[in-house]
């Protein structure tokens, strides 16, 4: 993967996104070590709403969404 400067959204967009990755997995994780079924609830749903955002920082990459698309029309 290239190296991008720090002023590049897309260097920090990126570096945040696997940090969240590896807090979805550490979520699911322990749903699996903990018995309360409260806090599996909680667990898998952290990791949902997570799995969301990283999506949504995937399509600012990707420009998947029109509203991270740049405007042309003046």
């Amino acid at each position: 993967m290239k190296i991008l400067p720090e002023n590049d959204p897309i260097h920090h967009t990126r570096k945040l996104a696997v940090q969240m990755r590896e807090l979805i997995a550490h979520l699911r994780a322990d749903v699996g070590k903990v018995a309360e079924p409260k806090a599996q609830a909680l667990f898998e749903t952290s990791a949902e709403v997570l799995t969301g955002l990283v999506k949504a920082f995937d399509d600012y990459e990707k420009k998947n969404e029109k509203a991270w698309r740049v405007e042309t029309d003046a």
